[in-house]
């Protein structure tokens, strides 16, 4: 929106200071600031709402007994994450670029989903929400007008090809599986990020990681010189995206500023997703959101099949507090291992 501004001013009036909005990495700086500063000036105000209409955080009976501490703290802050997204992508971003105004549609989609089922919790009292069938069947159809959108509308076989780390040359078409992959990452990175979000800060600092560098990765396939030097396929208006990352940077760092330990406000089931071609490189930089779902799996089927759990609880994060770890260092020893499996993600841009 303001890029639109600042070209016609500086196209009508001559002024040579607005082109610096016309850089990515520019706009991407004042998306941070924007989220963030959005964070500082409404984070108190709507933390102080959510308290006075006592909108908290519900415990497990079963859980840490650590974890009882929290009942009370207010939750549904995502919301505000969402807001912060939005309202900074559209002012920074350009809004012509089909990227952008799919990847809010997905996070919109996802938000609000995420917020009818807070709100059926914790305002209505019903403890199952929207239900665990009828959630994941609106997140399905969410995510399949996403995926059936880029099929429809990629100008380049690269955009619907599955792109192989450490290769330069290889891209294996997708056809229709395109769709169902695409799928698939959008509503398992959603349910895989809140199954993270167990501990003060445990979630949001690995997102930010993760959306840091798929900002990198995003700006490279969308420059045609990166592209080619980094031997991977050049999508034109993919470097956008950076923006809507940068943004989901800042408003992480926001929410931190509240959530760390001990949190003030928690995310409930409101979250983001980013989408670019490379999921098998999101896969290894959200690893630690991997191993969460996986372990859930793994802890579900094991007492289905033998009448056994494999963790002394699910999901993993809550396993290591069982064994006495104090939430702070489970917290922290997990952003480290995001932060390495970030570091090889990226490392597969130059390895190739």
């Amino acid at each position: 929106m303001l890029t639109w501004l600042f070209e016609h001013l500086a196209r009508e009036y001559g002024v040579g200071a607005f082109n610096v909005f016309r850089y990515l990495t520019f706009r991407g700086i004042c998306g941070v600031l924007t989220a963030i500063g959005i964070f500082f000036v409404f984070g108190p105000r709507v933390i102080r709402k959510l308290s006075d209409y006592q909108i908290s955080q519900t415990v497990r009976a079963d859980g840490p007994p650590t974890h009882f501490e929290k009942v009370g703290t207010p939750t549904m802050g995502g919301g505000l994450i969402l807001l912060s997204v939005v309202m900074s992508t559209l002012l920074w971003g350009d809004l012509g670029n089909r990227f952008i105004w799919v990847i809010l549609f997905t996070t919109t989609a996802f938000g609000v989903i995420g917020w009818i089922d807070d709100y059926r919790k914790l305002v209505d009292n019903n403890p199952r929400g929207m239900g665990a069938l009828n959630k994941l069947l609106v997140q399905g159809v969410a995510g399949l007008v996403a995926a059936l959108f880029l099929y429809y509308s990629a100008d380049s076989a690269a955009e619907t090809a599955l792109l192989l780390p450490l290769f330069k040359d290889i891209a294996i078409p997708l056809g229709w599986g395109f769709v169902v992959l695409t799928w698939l990452v959008i509503v398992g990175a959603s349910n895989a990020v809140n199954l993270t979000d167990g501990l003060d800060g445990l979630a949001i600092m690995p997102t930010v990681m993760v959306a840091g560098a798929l900002g990198i990765f995003a700006y490279a396939t969308g420059n045609a010189i990166y592209s080619d030097y980094l031997g991977i396929p050049y999508i034109a208006g993919a470097g956008e995206v950076l923006v809507f990352c940068t943004t989901l940077v800042g408003a992480g760092l926001g929410f931190l500023w509240f959530n760390t330990y001990p949190a003030q406000v928690f995310m409930g089931d409101i979250g983001a997703l980013v989408i670019v071609r490379q999921e098998i490189v999101l896969v290894i930089m959200g690893g630690v959101f991997v191993v969460e779902t996986v372990s859930v799996i793994l802890q579900v089927a094991s007492y289905k099949l033998v009448g056994r759990r494999i963790f002394r609880m699910a999901p993993l994060h809550h396993h290591f507090e069982l064994k006495g770890w104090p939430e702070p260092r489970v917290v922290v020893r997990l952003w480290i291992i995001s932060l390495i499996l970030v570091l090889v993600g990226l490392a597969t841009l130059k390895i190739r």
